[in-house]
């Protein structure tokens, strides 16, 4: 078997695994009524149809089905656009992005999730074009190894009507991108803060794999806030799901240049370990292909690929936690069956001082998590907090 057959069959046998099609449709509709990932800032009434006519979720039909649901918002946009109804373009643009994007989840492991993405990242940007103020996209080259990206993309938000504002650098996990992202920090622009919106390492745009050092993809960010009109002497992270792990990791690492770093639902050395991965990789919180997606990560497709490379990541064994760090918050759901909640308390014991949360629910908990991350970084940034959003996304 030549290597090109081998991956192909390593796909075969993690995509399309799972669910029924009347089990992913119950999971389906559940989060659309709870606005959970992927359908945070979906629009509800044209999601409900798509998910009751949803044929399959093989990574064609899925990618199809939700295709036929964003070109009708793309055409809207078109049409909008064309009577001068520059909010109406912007929403039907960006809800034409959401479905698209729903339509590449959990990650492009296929040709048609792909195409998917590439969508969604030129509908995103038609919709960021005409917010206001318009959402800045950012290229700042990166000086990788051999066979790595050259560049780091990044999306800026700006709050209306604020100078100098600080800024939350925030990216998501396995599954939730820079895109998605974007409109999870409406809270955090709201409050004056300006957000930037980048990949974590092994999804989307990012120029390098998952590593043991894949950190150093931030260093031309932090490079870039140096010089921008943003205040780069008040700037956090904040890290979603997997997304996480990085936002404490830089908290030690970059802790010169953060003034606050927030771990929202990530590992820090127990998710990491072969045994917590078993008990894991077959996670009913989540809607399909957990394994393929994880171990895209890596550059790998397979559950033998991805616990390979897991324990490498472990902040603990890198000899990070006792050592001083930025302001660190960590929140998470009791009862996550992704990623260990146990790493909360484990992280405690060492190092800095540290605040922690903990939520009911499953992965990345239920109720107010985002206002009191918010409030959270309110009380260390000092935001302004403008007079009007401008925003409506």
């Amino acid at each position: 078997m030549n290597s090109e057959t081998s991956e192909l069959q390593d796909l075969k046998e993690t995509v399309g695994e799972g669910r029924s099609l009347p089990d992913a449709k119950e999971w389906l509709y559940a989060h659309l009524k709870i606005r959970r990932n992927p359908f945070s800032a979906i629009d509800v009434e044209a999601a409900t149809r798509v998910i009751g006519d949803l044929r399959g979720t093989d990574p064609e039909t899925w990618a199809e089905d939700w295709t036929r649901g964003a070109g009708k918002f793309a055409a809207a946009a078109v049409e909008a656009a064309e009577r001068g109804d520059r909010e109406a373009a912007r929403g039907a643009y960006f809800q034409a992005y959401v479905f698209s994007a729903v339509g590449r989840y959990p990650s492009p492991v296929h040709p048609a999730k792909l195409a998917c993405y590439d969508r969604a990242r030129e509908y995103f940007g038609q919709a960021m074009a005409l917010e206001s103020p318009p959402v800045e996209r950012v290229e700042v080259p990166f000086r990788g190894r051999a066979g790595e990206g050259e560049k780091v993309v990044f999306h800026v938000a700006r709050p209306a009507g604020v100078t100098h504002p600080p800024v939350v650098m925030m990216w998501g996990g396995i599954d939730v991108w820079k895109e998605e992202s974007y409109a999870r920090g409406r809270l955090l622009r709201e409050h004056g803060f300006a957000t930037l919106h980048v990949d974590m390492p092994g999804v989307g745009e990012a120029p390098v794999l998952a590593s043991a050092d894949a950190e150093r993809m931030w260093e031309p960010v932090f490079g870039w806030l140096a010089d921008s009109d943003l205040d780069a002497g008040r700037c956090a992270a904040l890290g979603l799901s997997f997304g996480g792990y990085w936002a404490m990791k830089l908290a030690y690492v970059h802790k010169d240049e953060l003034a606050a770093a927030v771990n929202w639902g990530g590992g820090v050395h127990l998710t990491f370990q072969p045994e917590w991965q078993e008990k894991s990789r077959n996670a009913s919180s989540y809607l399909m292909d957990l394994m393929a997606t994880r171990a895209r990560i890596f550059g790998g497709h397979t559950f033998a690929d991805y616990v390979a490379r897991c324990p490498e990541l472990s902040l603990l064994d890198q000899g990070l936690l006792d050592r001083p760090s930025a302001p660190l918050l960590m929140v998470n759901g009791v009862a996550d069956k992704q990623n260990s909640s146990d790493d909360i308390p484990l992280s405690l014991r060492y190092g800095d001082p540290k605040t922690a949360r903990m939520f009911p629910g499953g992965h990345m908990g239920e109720g107010p998590v985002m206002p009191t991350i918010v409030t959270w970084l309110c009380a260390r940034l000092q935001p302004t907090v403008p007079s009007r959003t401008g925003e409506s996304s």
